[in-house]
């Protein structure tokens, strides 16, 4: 049986929404289960918290239990999805993390000033 990878999103932030909206839809293998953070247990969200916020970034766990996140969490989802993949390659050349990884949390820090922010209802 295929395992996921777990992705812990913000269902506050409209921008992460809609970034779980489109990705959503090009997982065409299912190869991602999306999770929001909102959800997660005090107990799971402490532990998490210690190793970096949750709120701050956005998180993946692997099916061989390996955390990743930020922008390498962005870049291994783009590796997943067949329809990405040419883009995540490029996000793997030597230094592109030295750019994306600044980018990606120029982003995060004013997101919800540029994209404001909703109320989360939990899923039923």
């Amino acid at each position: 049986m295929l395992q996921k990878h777990v992705v812990f999103y913000d269902g506050e932030c409209p921008l992460c929404r809609a970034v779980k909206l489109v990705l959503g839809k090009l997982d065409w293998r299912g190869a991602v289960y999306w999770y929001p953070v909102q959800e997660i247990s005090e107990v799971t969200l402490e532990k998490a918290n210690a190793y970096k916020n949750m709120y701050d970034e956005i998180y993946m766990l692997t099916p061989d239990k390996h955390v990743i996140t930020g922008f390498n969490t962005v870049r291994k989802l783009l590796a997943l999805l067949p329809v990405t993949f040419p883009v995540a390659v490029l996000m793997h050349v030597p230094g592109a993390g030295l750019i994306g990884g600044p980018v990606y949390r120029f982003v995060s820090r004013r997101r919800y000033r540029w994209f404001g922010r909703v109320e989360y209802e939990e899923r039923g």
